[in-house]
């Protein structure tokens, strides 16, 4: 029997940013996806386009150009592949494409009522609906509050399914400084879920990482 070798290619991880607050966190994790030598499938929902532009000054006119202004030399290197989410026909559509799972950060309400109730009627709900099929991971950082007794029921849902529910929360113990650091925080929770080693953000027990000064956690 003639044995055929298999070529190595990277890891692929699907990302996906919708229309909830926060896309700054989505673009900061495919710049670690990436930085750690994996590859990126991107995809954006319409309502996720227009937080791009209004939360960080996005030029969506023309979709392509702003990605390109952004990340050129991923997508020249083939390491960010951008899918219009309204290519059902897409290879991450099809659970035969092997990724290692899925990210949606943010997630929007609505996409995560679609995902737990199996609507899949673009590409970002069907690749989760992918996931969920294949058995492959799964992770959302849904970004709203006040929450209501159907999106907790709504993330319930998914939980039971095995899906990591990662909320847009800051801590304070690893002393941010900036938003950037706060971004770096939740982005690092996420890869630590992958696995994927980063050193994004400061660990519990690290003492040189510790609070600057006794008064650190006070209240004034």
């Amino acid at each position: 029997m003639v044995k055929v070798r298999t070529p190595e290619v990277r890891k692929r991880w699907i990302v996906g940013i919708t229309g909830a607050s926060g896309s700054v966190y989505g673009i900061r994790l495919i710049e670690a996806l990436a930085a750690a030598g994996l590859d990126v499938h991107l995809v954006i929902t319409e309502a996720g386009w227009r937080v791009l532009k209004e939360e960080l000054g996005w030029e969506t006119s023309r979709r392509p150009a702003a990605l390109e202004a952004k990340f050129k030399a991923l997508l020249d290197a083939k390491q960010l592949i951008f899918h219009p989410n309204a290519d059902i026909g897409a290879v991450i559509a099809s659970g035969s494409y092997r990724v290692e799972g899925m990210i949606i950060m943010p997630c929007s309400m609505g996409t995560l009522a679609s995902i737990a109730h199996g609507s899949s009627n673009n590409l970002m709900t069907r690749s989760a609906d992918v996931m969920l099929k294949e058995g492959r991971k799964l992770l959302l950082v849904p970004r709203e509050t006040p929450l209501h007794a159907i999106h907790l029921e709504n993330m319930l849902t998914l939980a039971r399914l095995g899906v990591k529910l990662i909320p847009a929360m800051p801590a304070f113990y690893n002393g941010p400084q900036t938003v950037a650091d706060m971004v770096d925080f939740l982005v690092g929770k996420v890869l630590d879920q992958l696995p994927v080693e980063h050193n994004l953000y400061r660990r519990w027990g690290d003492e040189q990482h510790g609070p600057k000064s006794p008064d650190h956690h006070r209240t004034h």
